[in-house]
């Protein structure tokens, strides 16, 4: 469906594009030809990816529209300056924060991570998809999940929870189009360790484990291409078939009846690691 959202044309809606991933996002939509709207919080990143977008593209329409995902006037502002502009042809849900937080304790945090990471994602998903639908013309849609989502690693529960909702809103999402009939495909896109703005505030030099912001975006758009709904972007330390067995270890929690997280469970760790190095 991407390939035929691109050839039709129209405008990539992309928020958080200041910076990252959602920055190089903007910047590969772009050069496929389809006109540009940035939506970031106000400041000097997101004029300056602006400006960045328009010198390197400028057969296309850069606009900037200063948005906070965690307000419904300003999603509902963005997609009425979107729809006024054409028609949208991608729109990637991408912004997010990250926050320290545990299960007892940080409530304001907790509301702080899903109202930008989840609600941000459903304002976007109800303000925009209504009139993509009526205009039945191919297009996708793009929600920025997270590993940390699929096999919640301890340490940030608020993190996960908010992005194991965007992988179910996602879902949701992909079966009401498909049963809709609507020439629309949706995406789940989910980064590896990935060098970006939110790690360099504490990590000032890339690791090497870490994929840049381009490698994980083209991965994405191969594989979006290739009509992928899970995109799980590996990086320079685990590979595909290291996440495939990671996921499968979480999901086996279940029909296993482990104790919850027994990849960090120490009864659970010489199995695990078996597991893990296992040949396909």
């Amino acid at each position: 469906m991407y390939k035929r959202a691109v050839e039709t044309g129209g405008i990539a809606v992309v928020t958080g594009a200041a910076s990252g991933v959602g920055r190089v996002a903007a910047l590969r939509f772009a050069q496929a030809g389809l006109d540009v709207m940035l939506a970031d919080l106000a400041g000097p990143d997101l004029d300056a990816a602006a400006d960045e977008l328009g010198a390197a593209c400028n057969s296309v329409t850069i606009t900037s529209v200063p948005t906070d995902v965690t307000s419904q006037a300003d999603i509902d502002n963005l997609a009425d300056t979107a729809f006024a502009s054409g028609q949208v042809a991608v729109l990637m849900n991408n912004a997010g924060i990250s926050l320290p937080t545990k299960t007892w304790e940080s409530f304001d945090n907790w509301q702080k991570i899903l109202d930008v990471n989840f609600l941000g994602v459903l304002r976007g998903v109800q303000a925009f998809l209504p009139r993509m639908i009526d205009a039945d013309r191919p297009a996708v849609v793009i929600n920025t999940g997270s590993k940390q989502g699929i096999t919640t690693p301890p340490g940030n529960p608020g993190y996960n929870v908010s992005k194991a909702a965007v992988k179910t809103l996602t879902e949701q999402l992909s079966h009401e189009l498909r049963e809709a009939n609507a020439p629309i495909s949706a995406h789940l896109f989910v980064p590896g360790f990935t060098y970006t703005g939110m790690i360099a505030s504490f990590l000032p030099e890339k690791p090497p484990a870490a994929w840049t912001s381009e490698q994980t975006v083209d991965h994405m758009l191969e594989h979006m291409a290739q009509g992928d709904f899970y995109i799980l972007c590996p990086d320079n330390d685990v590979d595909a078939e290291r996440d495939r067995r990671r996921v499968q270890w979480a999901m086996e929690d279940i029909t296993k009846n482990r104790p919850a997280l027994s990849r960090w469970h120490p009864d659970y760790a010489e199995a695990f690691a078996g597991f893990e190095k296992q040949e396909s």
